[in-house]
């Protein structure tokens, strides 16, 4: 899923001006930095900014927050053809709070990535006793100190939606057919919190009425999909209600607005 191919966009967002760079991606939502790989050419950089800027107003737009919730309060980096890892189209590093993506790769995985930096963002905020190198996702499901406030509980209130069954005891049709999925393959890797969690999140942004195939694709009619690597049914609009819920709490707050 190249740079190369044509991407299809459905948003009432549309650019102030034709052209952007990286540098008005980085001006508008304050990211902690952006690079740019070497071999990047010219005409690559300037259709891959325009497209990651349209991704990201039409994120921000469907989480109904001000752009300093993209770039976590200017924390996150930015890299773009740089490195990378072998075989991985886009990630996200901790260690460095980078978000990347390969050069001619990575379209539809903005979404999945960018809520790993959220996830990681959060766990010293909703725990008293999270370490930095955790996520929100996983210090839940360990049982870490929770910190006291309604949006904090709004974000638990995701965690258990995504990992539990209605009833809040058993684990959900996702972890069940995640862990299917870790144990044909050897690993754990879907099954991990972080994965689940982040898999749900592309799963309401691809439901919400803009849509953005470079933002977020596949979670619906990939092969991931028909093994319930996404939630469907009702569980799908179950988690969709709560991380609507909590983004609403979310940039209630981000705008000054009583919560």
């Amino acid at each position: 899923m190249g740079l190369d191919r044509t991407f299809y966009r459905r948003s009432p967002q549309q650019r102030p001006q034709q052209n952007v760079t990286f540098n008005d991606v980085r001006k508008r939502f304050d990211f902690r930095s952006i690079a740019i790989g070497r071999w990047v050419t010219e005409a690559e950089k300037a259709r891959a900014a325009g497209l990651f800027y349209d991704a990201l107003v039409d994120l921000m737009t469907i989480l109904q927050g001000p752009e300093l919730l993209v770039s976590l309060r200017g924390t996150l980096a930015f890299q773009y053809g740089t490195g990378g890892r072998p075989g991985v189209s886009a990630h996200y590093e901790p260690a460095t709070r980078t978000f990347a993506l390969a050069k001619n790769a990575g379209p539809g995985s903005i979404a999945h990535e960018w809520f790993h930096a959220l996830d990681h963002y959060l766990a010293d905020k909703a725990f008293s006793d999270a370490s930095g190198k955790r996520f929100a996702s996983e210090a839940w499901l360990r049982d870490a100190t929770p910190v006291p406030h309604p949006i904090n509980d709004a974000l638990f209130a995701c965690f258990r939606a995504i990992m539990l069954d209605e009833s809040g005891e058993n684990p959900s049709d996702l972890f069940r057919a995640s862990k299917a999925a870790d144990a044909a393959n050897g690993c754990l890797y879907y099954a991990e919190p972080a994965e689940m969690c982040a898999r749900a999140f592309e799963a309401f942004v691809q439901d919400a009425s803009i849509a953005n195939n470079f933002l977020v694709a596949g979670t619906k009619a990939t092969e991931e999909a028909k093994l319930g690597l996404y939630p469907s049914g009702a569980h799908r609009v179950r988690i969709n209600g709560a991380f609507r819920r909590y983004f609403d709490l979310l940039g209630r707050a981000l705008h000054g607005q009583p919560v």
